[in-house]
């Protein structure tokens, strides 16, 4: 909804400028298609000479997810936290193997089922089980998981962030392209030396319309939705490091409590629950 927002405000106010100073605009519609051609398929292809294949799969995957929204709410960290409440205290009252089956499949776990029935959960609930299953395996110190947890992140934030990067650098080489677009509407016009020059101020403006679809793609669309798939990322990283302070707080020994408050504490400031919500809805999925 954002995106599409954004994207009739830039639209709309730099061509709303260009036509009050009055300018031509049939000759920015007469030009555009193509210049976008030479434009934005260059800036294709150079994207698929320099992307591995599994590149190009998840960067285009991930395009699309900026017309949704974002993942993180205070409801979505309440029911995390309300997950791994379920969690500690299954461990507590019969041990760790009880847990092997939840952890194994979760999807059909009554722990996570909830869930898991949100796609977008997939990484946080694989890091979850993953810890938990070499949690109740292995024997190892308490921060040995969190170098674990941590690598676990790094990796999973580092995959996150390609698309990110790599509609960026597609970014960065568009005003390049938008040049050698212009300067090819240069040449097309020095073979028009003969004409009158209507006809040059004509060519030389299509030519310049280059240069601006290439700076407007640019920094208009394309660097917004490398930013937007930056935060993105960077919002399941957080969620990530929001469990990792609970499970590391509850593999240190501590009580389920005060494993959920560490990870409560986690939460940015905006999205946290208070004290009392995240009891009232710990209680309330007791009685589920």
């Amino acid at each position: 909804m954002f995106v599409i927002l954004g994207t009739i405000i830039v639209l709309g106010c730099i061509l709303s400028g260009f036509i009050l100073e009055k300018g031509n605009f049939d000759l920015i519609l007469s030009a555009a298609p193509p210049e976008l051609l030479m434009i934005a398929g260059g800036a294709l292809g150079a994207f698929v000479i320099s992307s591995p294949k599994d590149v190009l799969s998840h960067t285009i995957k991930s395009v699309f997810t900026v017309f949704g929204g974002m993942v993180t709410s205070k409801a979505y960290y309440t029911t995390l936290l309300v997950t791994l409440s379920g969690l500690y205290m299954k461990i507590r009252r019969e041990g760790l193997v009880a847990i092997e089956k939840d952890v194994e499949r979760p999807a059909e776990s009554p722990i996570f089922s909830d869930f898991a029935k949100n796609k977008k959960n997939h990484e946080v609930l694989l890091f979850i089980c993953d810890t938990m299953r070499i949690f109740s395996t292995v024997n190892i110190e308490a921060h040995e998981f969190d170098n674990i947890m941590d690598a676990d992140i790094e990796a999973t934030a580092h995959e996150l962030l390609i698309p990110s990067h790599s509609i960026g650098k597609i970014a960065d080489g568009l005003p390049a392209l938008g040049i050698v677009a212009c300067v090819l509407g240069v040449v097309i016009t020095m073979g028009k030396l003969n004409e009158p020059a209507e006809v040059l101020g004509h060519s030389i403006g299509a030519a310049l319309v280059g240069t601006f679809m290439g700076v407007l793609l640019a920094y208009g669309f394309v660097a917004p939705i490398a930013t937007n798939l930056e935060f993105r990322a960077k919002e399941i990283e957080h969620i990530l490091l929001v469990a990792k302070a609970s499970l590391g707080s509850f593999v240190g020994g501590n009580p389920p409590p005060v494993a959920l408050e560490a990870g409560r504490r986690a939460i940015p400031i905006h999205y946290r629950p208070t004290f009392e919500q995240l009891e009232e809805a710990i209680k309330a999925s007791k009685g589920k």
